[in-house]
């Protein structure tokens, strides 16, 4: 099957007689003989390309693939069109770098542009970021973005997702500033707790809320927003970005930033990633925004041309005033987010979230209606929800029997169910009816 080595054994001596030496021996001599390998690294022996793929298609398929799934808590499986996944597959969308010689990179500038434009229309937002690595990178980017002299110290929802407050605190650490949690009450933010908490503390920089939060509740962002303004404090909105085309915008509920995590917009489940975090804010605040920004202009000859008109990191200014060390941005995944957007349109998208919501509320219905199942947030909430469960492990074993991923289990031994366009009628009265077998059990 050929190497897959690029150099032949001749080109490289060709190389080493160039650089002054006439063996790797040689060019690698500045080590020290304590730290280098004296032996052949301990590989297996190499195998075709046919053996591989076989031997890769062996391992995936002890993977767990479920044709029903109804857990979410970040991660969302949403109907993606084919005209998504074919034009991002396009090699010169697939192998795009980041865009460091801009006046050559137009094509790429463009779509991170447009993508820009969107985030801005889905948010109400003035301006957008080229994206970031996920969306807890975006939350903990957009709380460093608020510190100011003399406020420093940063709120967070305790309703925000487990890891996105995990990552606003690995940030806060490196930053040595504080991070402060406002408790829940009833699966929302505590309204009363924050507004004693930011009265009593002049050091407030921030606050962030997750909407819709982590057990699926519609905050009331808006009041939450104007008690952190009050106290002279920022407000942070993580957002679904699903949920933009029905519920308010971070804009409309008086937040100085917008954040969120992207995979909704065309991005399959993948162990993780690669993901998209997206950033938006006030124009007052876009000198403090991290990464690039793509602007549009005009070349000598007048036609449209575009730049990178602000990257604020240390790269490209004194270190001391950087604000971030954030280096790219993920153009891919910005470029599917945008076809995504694109395809599905303003109707589109709006049509899913309607389905997501209705969807939702007729499983809530159903499985608040079998025993020992009942809902435990009696709150508004848009795809997610959380149930009580008599037993979870059994609960969740029997319903993987029946190729049902079930819901996310949370510590309180409940379960955080998640509901979306992909999901039907017949799955989720399904569900219902193994519920009732599970309890009977």
């Amino acid at each position: 099957m050929g190497s897959y080595i690029p150099s032949t054994p001749e080109e490289q001596k060709e190389m080493l007689s160039a650089a002054g030496f006439d063996s790797f021996d040689g060019l690698f001599s500045q080590i020290p003989e304590s730290v280098r390998l004296s032996r052949l690294l301990d590989l297996p022996q190499g195998l075709s390309e046919l053996e591989v793929r076989r031997k890769m298609t062996a391992i995936a398929s002890e993977n767990k693939v479920f044709p029903t799934v109804f857990r979410g808590a970040g991660a969302y499986r949403h109907y993606i069109p084919a005209a998504v996944t074919r034009i991002t597959a396009n090699e010169t969308f697939l192998t795009a770098y980041t865009p460091y010689q801009a006046e050559i990179s137009q094509g790429i500038l463009q779509s991170i542009f447009e993508y820009q434009t969107m985030i801005c229309e889905l948010t109400g937002m003035e301006v957008s970021n080229a994206s970031v690595y996920d969306g807890a990178n975006a939350a903990a980017e957009a709380a460093a973005m608020c510190r100011d002299r003399g406020r420093t110290t940063v709120y967070v929802s305790a309703a925000s997702h487990p890891d996105t407050i995990r990552t606003i605190r690995t940030y806060a650490f490196g930053a040595d500033t504080q991070v402060c949690l406002v408790p829940e009450k009833d699966g929302a933010t505590d309204a009363s707790a924050l507004k004693d908490l930011l009265e009593q503390d002049k050091t407030a920089a921030c606050f962030f809320l997750q909407q819709p939060n982590y057990f699926g509740t519609i905050e009331d962002a808006a009041a939450l927003g104007e008690i952190a303004h009050a106290a002279g404090a920022k407000f942070i909105m993580g957002c679904n970005p699903i949920s933009l085309a029905v519920l308010k915008t971070p804009a409309e509920c008086g937040a100085d930033v917008a954040v969120g995590e992207g995979q909704p917009f065309g991005m399959p489940l993948g162990f993780g990633g690669p993901y998209l975090g997206f950033m938006a804010c006030k124009k007052a605040m876009m000198r403090r925004l991290p990464g690039r920004i793509v602007g549009q202009t005009s070349d000598d000859a007048g036609n449209r041309a575009f730049v990178l008109t602000l990257q604020a990191r240390e790269q490209h200014i004194r270190r001391e005033k950087a604000l971030s060390n954030i280096c790219s941005n993920e153009a891919l995944c910005a470029l599917t987010a945008s076809v995504y957007l694109s395809t599905m349109g303003p109707d589109g998208l709006r049509a899913a979230a309607e389905q997501c919501y209705s969807k939702a509320h007729y499983a809530a219905k159903k499985i608040g209606a079998v025993k020992g199942f009942e809902l435990k947030n009696q709150t508004e909430f848009f795809h997610e929800f959380v149930t009580a469960c008599p037993n979870v492990q059994k609960t969740l074993e029997l319903l993987e029997r029946h190729g049902i991923l079930g819901g996310l289990p949370l510590p309180d031994g409940g379960l955080l169910w998640c509901v979306t366009e992909c999901n039907f009628k017949e799955e989720i009265d399904r569900l219902a009816e193994l519920l009732e077998e599970a309890e009977q059990e």
